[in-house]
């Protein structure tokens, strides 16, 4: 095995070589950073009620807007109401902006937004269901949770 100096041809081959595996690391890097800061977690009313929520982080909430909760500011475009599971869970939410046509009391939402750390949730973006058969997977999943959670009254514990 003779060693001495690189010729110049694979010493050109070598820096084409590195150059690129560089770039490809550099650019799956930032392709890595843009999806971190993307990524927007769901939280259903009871893990925010729980703690378990980031606070002043980008996360989706969504529950069932609460009968009579909906207060609507007569200055501006600020509605403030109450997301809730349907059993204990109660997330106060407010949000300034034109809600969607579908947006009523006894619905389903996600919304879109920040948790303060007074537990108030200040929405970006509100989605409601689009029809009478449609509720957001994720609002199906937190009541259905809930409902098995629950215990129907008159029943014991024990056996």
């Amino acid at each position: 095995m003779k060693f001495g100096p690189m010729k110049p041809h694979r010493r050109q081959r070598l820096m084409v070589v590195g150059l690129i595996v560089l770039c490809s690391s550099a650019a799956v890097m930032l392709a890595m950073m843009a999806l971190e800061e993307n990524v927007n977690l769901f939280y259903s009313p009871n893990e925010i009620v729980k703690g378990e929520a980031p606070v002043d982080t980008m996360i989706r909430a969504g529950g069932m807007v609460l009968e009579g909760s909906v207060v609507r500011s007569e200055t501006d475009l600020t509605v403030d109401f109450v997301i809730g599971d349907l059993v204990a869970a109660e997330v106060p939410v407010r949000y300034t902006g034109i809600l969607p046509d579908l947006f009523r009391e006894g619905q389903g939402v996600v919304a879109r937004g920040r948790l303060t750390p007074e537990g108030v949730f200040v929405a970006d973006e509100v989605l409601a269901k689009h029809d009478e058969n449609y509720m957001p997977p994720e609002v199906a999943d937190v009541i259905a949770r809930a409902h098995e959670n629950e215990t129907p009254a008159g029943e014991s514990g024990g056996q």
